[in-house]
């Protein structure tokens, strides 16, 4: 039963997703390991270099996860593959911008579709300033390590006794301008920086694992089981960076090829060093003393290795800028086609002559730069993450909706399992999402409630699917 064209369950038609793929002013410049390299980009950062020790220890509250934070990071996987392999069969499928909102519009209906897109514009920005509060952090041991001693006031937000976190601020405006030069620029950058990244941490787990002290694995999990879930719930963001890396599908040079592969590669790849990171981490360090912003760093220093420390920091900044430049570029694809769709304004749609959509880019960055400057990471991790389960738990139940209303598309990738593993992922999200903070809950629904009210008196009047939107826009 096809939906009344003015309800809110309309839903994109296969038919047109492909006449916007061939206008779109996106150019395909990206080969199956750009794509890789920008999925581990967004993957893998901010999650060994941060998030590990922030959870592990619990700082400054306490109530870490200890040396079982590696189990948080196995969770949080779990869940995210099951949301993976979801993404990789509507990849294969639908190799258009937008990712889950694309996704949820054309299985669920546009009111679905309109939440995810509304939800990912807040999420990926938000992701976009955690990260650089992360890099903020190594940026600053670096530069101490060089005899350079910023003033406190531009390190932190005040709850660390600064005003602002101006080097968080400076590195969201720096990855908006790479991200403004071209898709191909960018997967030139992502292929360097990401085989960097992947050389650092090795070089990390390699020369880390001679000063593991065992005993710094018992307790093994001092706060039970209940930090462990929590963890989860706060590192998720750490991994699912391929949910940005599809928003990337229109300027693949081969979509429907690649990007189910890609999503596959960069989760294992992720997961690989995530397990062998975390595991030397806690080793090194006591539990409860591991720093909860430059965990390697500080933990190099308190092993008499200052030197390493500085040059962990400075490969640091670079590396988990990718992560930045991975959801920065999620968010603008995302903003970009909901405008194409109507559903934005289609002045944010515009595009110049390097593919790029300049204006949702620099408006994305900027918001980015305000976030990082003003909150502390923990807030801004979590509202990160509740709004990307969310995403996730749309896209697996979408997946399973498509399967069976129509199982006659060309798919190129086939999700095996069904639906089992696509509800596993509804399941572990949905739990992962009640580990969160029910102040985290509020924030999240002032935002839906935000894009209610725009939705209501403005998207649905000018979609591309309202047959009165010509009357509507010349009114």
């Amino acid at each position: 039963m096809t939906p009344n064209p003015h309800s809110i369950m309309r839903r994109k038609p296969l038919a047109d997703i492909e006449d916007d793929m061939e206008k779109t002013g996106l150019f395909k410049s990206l080969g199956l390991w750009q794509l890789t390299a920008i999925g581990v980009g967004g993957i893998v950062g901010i999650g060994v270099f941060s998030l590990a020790g922030l959870v592990a220890s619990g700082q400054p509250g306490g109530g870490g996860a200890g040396p079982a934070v590696i189990i948080s990071f196995l969770i949080a996987g779990l869940a995210s593959a099951a949301a993976a392999l979801s993404y990789a069969e509507f990849a294969g499928m639908i190799p258009r911008a937008g990712s889950a909102y694309t996704y949820g519009y054309v299985a669920l209906g546009e009111i679905v579709g309109w939440f995810i897109g509304w939800d990912l514009l807040l999420e990926y920005i938000a992701i976009v300033g955690v990260v650089a509060i992360g890099i903020s952090s190594y940026l600053t041991q670096f530069l101490g390590g060089i005899g350079i001693h910023l003033p406190i006031w531009m390190l932190g937000t005040a709850d660390q006794g600064g005003i602002i976190n101006l080097p968080a601020i400076l590195i969201c405006l720096l990855v908006t301008f790479v991200l403004s030069r071209g898709t191909k620029t960018l997967g030139r950058f992502e292929i360097v920086a990401v085989g960097l990244k992947i050389l650092l941490i090795l070089f990390i787990v390699g020369l880390g694992i001679f000063y593991v002290n065992p005993q710094n694995y018992t307790p093994f999990m001092p706060n039970g089981f209940g930090s462990v879930f929590a963890g989860a719930a706060t590192v998720f963001f750490a991994v699912f960076g391929y949910d940005a890396m599809s928003t990337a599908a229109e300027e693949s040079t081969d979509g429907k090829k690649h990007m189910p592969k890609a999503i596959i590669l960069s989760l294992i790849i992720a997961m690989a060093l995530y397990f062998a990171a975390t595991l030397v981490l806690t080793g090194m360090q006591n539990w409860t003393q591991i720093d909860t912003e430059a965990g390697f760093a500080v933990a190099f220093t308190s092993v008499g290795l200052p030197i390493i420390a500085t040059v962990i920091s400075a490969f640091a900044v670079i590396s988990i800028m990718t992560v930045m430049l991975t959801f920065l570029l999620g968010v603008t694809r995302v903003w970009f086609t909901m405008s194409r769709d109507g559903l934005l304004p289609r002045w944010f749609a515009a595009t110049d002559r390097r593919g790029t959509p300049q204006r949702v880019t620099w408006i994305a960055g900027v918001a980015a730069a305000a976030l990082a400057g003003i909150f502390p990471i923990r807030l801004v991790a979590d509202l990160t993450n509740i709004g990307i389960l969310s995403a996730f738990v749309v896209v697996c139940v979408a997946v399973i909706a498509l399967r069976y209303t129509k199982p006659d598309i060309p798919r190129t990738f086939k999700l095996p399992g069904m639906p089992f593993i696509p509800a596993f992922g509804v399941l572990a999200s949905a739990f992962l999402i009640t580990q969160l903070h029910y102040e985290t809950w509020i924030r999240f629904g002032v935002w839906l409630v935000i894009g209610l009210v725009i939705y209501f008196g403005y998207s649905r009047k000018h979609s591309a699917l309202n047959p009165d939107r010509v009357a509507v826009e010349e009114s």
